[in-house]
């Protein structure tokens, strides 16, 4: 066995636990925040811009915090859309503000 492949093998499998605790850190405060759907969307867009990524899919450095931002956006646009479709107005209750979630969320990931 060549050590080179071990030691890749070994980066990608770094690389691979890093990513898995990434999303499920995103997807649990977008489901504790947002709901069950929304985690669902979250995830689609996570991996969506995982692949987006310009670094090689074997790479032994990859992002993955600048992929849970975009689908952050992603998922401020979406809520940011449905609320504007649902009511004329902003909610005068400030813990119904999905900005106030948004916050949440950039608080709950950078823990």
């Amino acid at each position: 066995m060549n050590p080179n492949e071990s030691f890749d093998d070994s980066a990608y499998a770094d690389q691979i636990h890093l990513a898995e605790r990434e999303l499920t850190s995103f997807l649990g405060a977008v489901r504790e925040l947002f709901g069950p759907e929304q985690a669902l969307l979250s995830t689609e867009d996570w991996l969506d811009e995982s692949e987006l990524m310009d670094s090689p899919p074997r790479s032994t450095s990859r992002d993955w915090r600048a992929i849970t931002v975009a689908a952050s956006a992603r998922l401020a646009n979406r809520v940011t859309i449905q609320r504007d479709h649902r009511t004329p107005a902003a909610p005068t209750n400030p813990k119904e503000s999905p900005m106030l979630s948004l916050d949440c969320l950039a608080s709950a990931l950078l823990v």
